[in-house]
This record gives structure tokens, C-alpha cells and sequence, in this order.
């Protein structure tokens, strides 16, 4: 296991996490997609069931891409295994600091299986709750 103290280079970085640092610098759709395995599941801070299957977690990870990925969004420390991480984030929205985990799984092919947030404090969680309801309703109507 690798933490963010045992200098991490992009080269060094499995497959599965180099290319979701690429999402997040990028933002690309095409490889959002192909980095998640058909039957991902998506743990969300704010809906209390898992979501299944690459639709759906497509839509919740852009969604939180265009709510939590500011300009001020950065990744603190990692915690790298050989299938998992451990991303904690900070962000900040309406001036609530946010401070997230991102917990990462992925398969001998280097999809994503498993992907999961968590966020403090409450207030953020109430935030970021309201604001992707409000994302997730406006990419729905527009297909």
C-alpha cells in the first residue's frame, strides 16, 4: 500500500487512477465512460441505495464533476492499494469548505467497479445533496 507521503508520480499510479486523475483534469465524458465497468456501483453521500450499472453512475460522477470539481477542488492525500484507493478531497462551494473521501475499486482490466463518496461537514452534505438534485434533474430533462 502507497500513501501520499511515499511520493506517487503519475507513472507510478495504477492504470484504473491515472486515468480517473484524467477525468477530473478533463472532465472528458469518452473516458469517463470507458473507465467504468458495465455493472459499477455508486455509493452516494446522499441516497441511501446503491446505483448500478455504468448509466447511472455516469450520470451521478458528471453531475458531481460540474458540483464539486471548482477551480478550488483538489485531491489531499491518497492512499493507493493494488485494486483500491483512497482519494480525500477538498473543495469549496457558496464558501462551505467540503471535505470528501473518494474510495475507488477497480478490476484486472482497470475499470472502475466500485466508487464511493463521502462528505463533511453536514452542512456540506446538505449542499452538495440540494445541488446535484438540482444537476441530476436539469441532465435528465435535457436527455
Amino acid at each position: 500500500m502507497t500513501t501520499a507521503n511515499e511520493a506517487l508520480t503519475e507513472a507510478s499510479l495504477p492504470p484504473a487512477l491515472r486515468r480517473w486523475h484524467e477525468v477530473v483534469v478533463s472532465r472528458d465524458p469518452l473516458v469517463l465512460h470507458d473507465l467504468l465497468h458495465h455493472d459499477v456501483v455508486f455509493h452516494s453521500p446522499v441516497v441511501h441505495t446503491p446505483q448500478i450499472g455504468r448509466a447511472i453512475c455516469f450520470q451521478y460522477l458528471m453531475g458531481a464533476m460540474t458540483v464539486l470539481n471548482t477551480n478550488q477542488f483538489k485531491y489531499l492525500r491518497e492512499i493507493v492499494g493494488q485494486r483500491e484507493a483512497l482519494l480525500e478531497f477538498a473543495t469549496e462551494i457558496e464558501g462551505i469548505q467540503i471535505n470528501g473521501i473518494d474510495l475507488i475499486s477497480w478490476d484486472c482490466n482497470h475499470q472502475i467497479t466500485d466508487f464511493k463518496v463521502m462528505l463533511r461537514p453536514l452542512k456540506a452534505v446538505n449542499l452538495v445533496h440540494m445541488k446535484m438534485g438540482e444537476m441530476l434533474q436539469k441532465m435528465f430533462r435535457h436527455g
